[in-house]
């Protein structure tokens, strides 16, 4: 399925306009992108079938569920075949940059965007789940999610029985896991329930950690 950050158009008549550009670029690129006959042919022929099926499902004299199932089907068959399409003869050899703003693609940028050293601070919000569970939600504390320096979260936590001293700051915490979901799940020991687990997080980033989160702490159920 197309979203926001998808090279194919998400609208149904955006996908036939960049399949009718497809078409009359490997057309005249053919020996050049060593595309085979048949795999242009079949392009053709699903971008018409889906052409066809879309006119049919907006037409308010043959508009039915059953044009509108045909209409989907023949729609995922094309960009199914896109997809694999682009893949098998756009990316091998590389295309030079005018060559694929003229099939509607974003140029290849081969250079990486440095993503820098984590700065934003969050902490963890928990809930109950079931016996020797917790669920952990990441809040953000300062920052925001959407810096691309924040690859992922580095959960510390420790577990203390009552009566023992619970730790002073994040540095005595003393197991961790890593993690890239926002929402995760901690399962305890058995005998761990009605102890005290103590948490704090560093979001990290390929060997970089950004600054400690405050420590919370939550009892184990």
């Amino acid at each position: 399925m197309s979203t926001t950050r998808d090279w194919l158009p998400a609208g149904r008549d955006g996908q036939l306009s960049m399949a009718d550009d497809w078409i009359s670029v490997c057309t005249t690129r053919q020996t050049d992108w060593n595309i085979p006959g048949p795999a242009l042919t079949e392009l053709t022929t699903l971008r018409g079938t889906a052409a066809t099926a879309l006119e049919t499902a907006k037409n308010e004299t043959t508009r039915t569920p059953v044009a509108t199932a045909q209409c989907k089907e023949a729609f995922d068959a094309l960009t199914v075949f896109m997809r694999d399409f682009k893949r098998r003869y756009f990316l091998s050899p590389p295309l030079l940059d005018s060559d694929y703003i003229s099939l509607g693609l974003k140029p290849h940028d081969p250079t990486p965007t440095p993503s820098g050293i984590p700065t934003a601070q969050v902490t963890v919000e928990t809930y109950l789940l079931g016996r020797h569970e917790l669920g952990i939600r990441i809040i953000y504390v300062v920052g925001s999610p959407s810096d691309p320096a924040n690859k992922g979260y580095r959960i510390w936590y420790t577990v203390v029985a009552p009566g023992e001293t619970p730790p002073a700051n994040p540095d005595e915490l003393r197991k961790s896991f890593f993690t890239k979901r926002k929402k995760d799940v901690i399962e305890f020991d058995f005998g761990d329930s009605g102890k005290t687990a103590y948490f704090a997080v560093q979001i990290e980033n390929e060997g970089k950690k950004g600054p400690w989160g405050p420590l919370v702490s939550a009892l184990i159920p």
